[in-house]
C-alpha cells in the first residue's frame, strides 16, 4: 500500500535526527500565532493588541532594567519573527548551512553552537546597552536567530572553506565566498537598525570561528568533561554519504581499523585544505572512525 504524502513528510522531517526542522517549526508557529493576534485585532474581535504585547515581551530589550522584567526573552527572542521575508530568508539559511554542518559534525555540536551563540550574543547585547552612544538606534530591542546563524555560517566556512555550492544564475561558488557575502550583508542591515545588534552579530561570527579552531586543536566545547581525560582527541568528523556507507564493510578486521595518528593527519589536512581535499580512502577512514567512536 502506498504511503500517504503527509506520513512521508512527517517521517522524513520530524523522525530524523536533525534538530533543524524543530527549530524552524517553532519559528513559523510563533510567526503565525502573533499575526493571528494582529488579524483578530484588525477585525475588532480583540480589544487588546496581543500582537504588540507579544513583540514587546518576547523580544530581547537593550535596556537591562527592562530585561529584568522579562528574563524569558533571552530564550524566546531567537524564535520571534515579524517579517515574512526575513523569516523565509533565515529559515532557508538555517536549512542549508545547518545540513552542511551536520554532514561534517554531529547533532550535539550543532545544538551547542546554535544555542550558545544565541545565549552569548544576548549577553553581549545586554552589556552593550550600558553604552549611551549605542542606544541611538532605530530599534532598541532584538529578535530573530541572527546571532546563531552568524556563528553557524562562520563555523562551517572555517571548517570547509573550499566546499562548493551551486547557486542559480551564479554557478559554482566556494562556501567561504558565500559566507563572507552573507556576513557582510547581515552586518550592514543589522547594524543600521540596531548598532548593539550589529556588534553582537559580529562577535558571534568570531565565536563560530573559535569553535571550529578549538575543535581542530582537540577541544570540543560541546562536551562536558567531569574528569580530566587521559588522552586528548581531535575533533570528530561525521560525513554521511552513500559512498561511505557502501564502503563501510571494507574494514573487516581489527588490523584494518584506523589508528589515532592516521586520523589526526587527516584532520590536519581538512583544517588546511577543507574536506574536499581528502581522497576516497581518507574519507572512508574518517567515516569508520566516527562509527567506532559512537
Amino acid at each position: 500500500m502506498k504511503e500517504s504524502v503527509l506520513k512521508t513528510f512527517w517521517r522524513d522531517t520530524y523522525q530524523s535526527k536533525s534538530p533543524i526542522p524543530f527549530i524552524i517549526s517553532v519559528q513559523v508557529a510563533i510567526f503565525v500565532l502573533i499575526h493571528l493576534f494582529d488579524l483578530l485585532k484588525e477585525v475588532n474581535l480583540l480589544q487588546v493588541s496581543l500582537y504588540d504585547y507579544a513583540i514587546d515581551y518576547l523580544s530581547l530589550p537593550l535596556s537591562f532594567s527592562q530585561f529584568l522584567k522579562q528574563p524569558w526573552s533571552i530564550i524566546t527572542y531567537p524564535f520571534l519573527y515579524t517579517g515574512l521575508f526575513q523569516l523565509l530568508f533565515d529559515c532557508l539559511w538555517l536549512y542549508w548551512m545547518g545540513n552542511i554542518f551536520l554532514n561534517f559534525l554531529n547533532r550535539r555540536q550543532f545544538l551547542f553552537l546554535y544555542f550558545s551563540a544565541s545565549l552569548l550574543g544576548a549577553c553581549i547585547y545586554l552589556g552593550l546597552g550600558f553604552i549611551p552612544m549605542l542606544q541611538n538606534s532605530v530599534q532598541l530591542s532584538f529578535s530573530t536567530s541572527t546571532f546563531a546563524l552568524g556563528a553557524l555560517v562562520a563555523s562551517i566556512a572555517t571548517l570547509a572553506p573550499r566546499y562548493e555550492l551551486r547557486l542559480l544564475l551564479l554557478g559554482t561558488i566556494s562556501l567561504k565566498i558565500v559566507a563572507l557575502v552573507y556576513i557582510c550583508i547581515e552586518l550592514i542591515f543589522t547594524g543600521l537598525m540596531n548598532k548593539a545588534g550589529g556588534i553582537s552579530f559580529l562577535a558571534m561570527v568570531f565565536w563560530g570561528i573559535l569553535f571550529i579552531r578549538s575543535l581542530n586543536q582537540g577541544k570540543d566545547f560541546s562536551v562536558l568533561r567531569l574528569r580530566k581525560p587521559t588522552k586528548k582527541s581531535k575533533m570528530k568528523v561525521v560525513h554521511q554519504s552513500k559512498i561511505a556507507s557502501a564502503t563501510y564493510s571494507s574494514f573487516r578486521h581489527a588490523s584494518d581499523l584506523p589508528n589515532q595518528e592516521e586520523i589526526d593527519e587527516i584532520l590536519d589536512k581538512i583544517s588546511i585544505g577543507g574536506y574536499e581535499s581528502l581522497t576516497s580512502r581518507e574519507k572512508e577512514v574518517l567515516f569508520k572512525a566516527s562509527k567506532d567512536d559512537k
